[in-house]
């Protein structure tokens, strides 16, 4: 059994509701109280359950660590996705920006800090597989009121990397609030639609 990856996965709704109530103390220890703070008995007191209860589903704080990454990537997925509703390209781009502010600023301390395991060899390895967020950004490229990339994975990729190292910075500067989100949504902005060749509203 690897340490990174959970013992089992909940099926019946007490179970699911149980996990979604240890992940979220794990989120919130991981905001109050750093890295140092970060461990099992902490977690599992947060939640109100017994440490036999979270060890049935999650082999140690690392396991912990990883289901926490993957919520929030699955939150931001959620969120994220729905740019494709949008009836332009350039209102989906603003849209997938907007996403990304959100997913960095509104629980900034917990981006941050995440961000910075992330960067874990073995942690991107356990994260490893399909990006479904350039697969997003390259189906947003192909929208027919933005202009044609000669290279579309390039392109995408490129537009991921601008906006995971803007929105990573303004996390690692302590940025929050409104005035900032909109600070940082403008900055993305700039970045992306003039990589794209596109004039700012």
């Amino acid at each position: 059994m690897s340490p990174l990856r959970p013992r089992k996965r909940p099926t019946q709704l007490r179970a699911v509701e149980t996990v979604a109530c240890i992940l979220e103390a794990a989120a919130q220890i991981l905001e109050a109280q750093g890295r140092a703070g970060f461990n099992t008995n902490a977690v599992a007191e947060r939640a109100g359950v017994s440490i036999g209860s979270l060890y049935q589903y999650f082999p140690g704080k690392e396991a912990l660590l990883i289901a926490l990454m993957q919520r929030e990537k699955a939150r931001f997925a959620d969120d994220a996705g729905t740019a494709l509703q949008a009836p332009s390209g350039r209102e989906a781009l603003e849209h997938l920006l907007a996403a990304a502010v959100r997913q960095q600023l509104e629980r900034p301390e917990l981006a941050r800090l995440l961000d910075v395991e992330e960067e874990r060899p073995d942690t991107r390895q356990a994260l490893a597989g399909k990006s479904s967020f350039t697969a997003l950004i390259q189906a947003i490229l192909t929208r027919p009121d933005l202009p044609r990339v000669p290279d579309l994975a390039a392109a995408a990729d490129d537009v991921g990397h601008l906006i995971r190292a803007l929105t990573d910075a303004a996390g690692h500067r302590g940025e929050r609030g409104e005035a900032a989100a909109a600070d940082l949504q403008q900055r993305l902005s700039r970045a992306v639609l003039g990589y794209l060749g596109l004039p700012r509203m």
